[in-house]
């Protein structure tokens, strides 16, 4: 139950899947639904001030590098482009609506990059990023909890 556990995890902390996979593998391989969406959930949320404080320091110290510069600018305008109609039309609640969508690529991360190139305050990102995170991960959590009790 542990490895589950620490799976899902890390599954749900990472960029290539956030709550949105590891919620539903956690639910799959045998974990309890509600162990699933806390563990899920609380890797998701940690998402934002890691990945926030991260990009502070990365940019502070390597941004003078050819090479992470031109990552760090590609990324950059990969979330803006995703993201800027929602902020631009609703501000930091665009940024919530954002990342609350349950799909690939709408996450933690792309807000979180989104809200330090838009200069968005720390505070307020903090508070609605991680509020679309908690409405996301409950909404995969019923959908899988549904869609594997119908199935299986």
């Amino acid at each position: 139950m542990i490895e589950k556990i620490l799976i899902t995890f890390l599954i749900s902390i990472s960029p290539f899947g956030e709550g949105k996979f590891g919620i539903p593998w956690g639910i799959k391989a045998g974990l309890a639904n509600e162990i699933a969406l806390i563990v899920g959930l609380s890797a998701n949320l940690l998402v934002f001030p890691l990945f926030y404080r991260s990009i502070n320091f990365l940019n502070k110290n390597l941004l003078k590098y050819k090479w992470y510069k031109k990552s760090a600018i590609k990324l950059s305008l990969r979330a803006r482009g995703k993201t800027k109609n929602f902020v631009k039309k609703y501000g930091v609640w665009g940024l919530m609506i954002f990342v609350m969508i349950p799909v690939p690529f709408t996450g933690a991360y792309i807000g979180t990059i989104a809200a330090y190139i838009f200069g968005i305050d720390y505070r307020k990102s903090l508070i609605f990023i991680n509020s679309g995170v908690a409405i996301s991960c409950f909404l995969v959590a019923a959908g899988a909890a549904a869609i594997f009790d119908a199935v299986f």
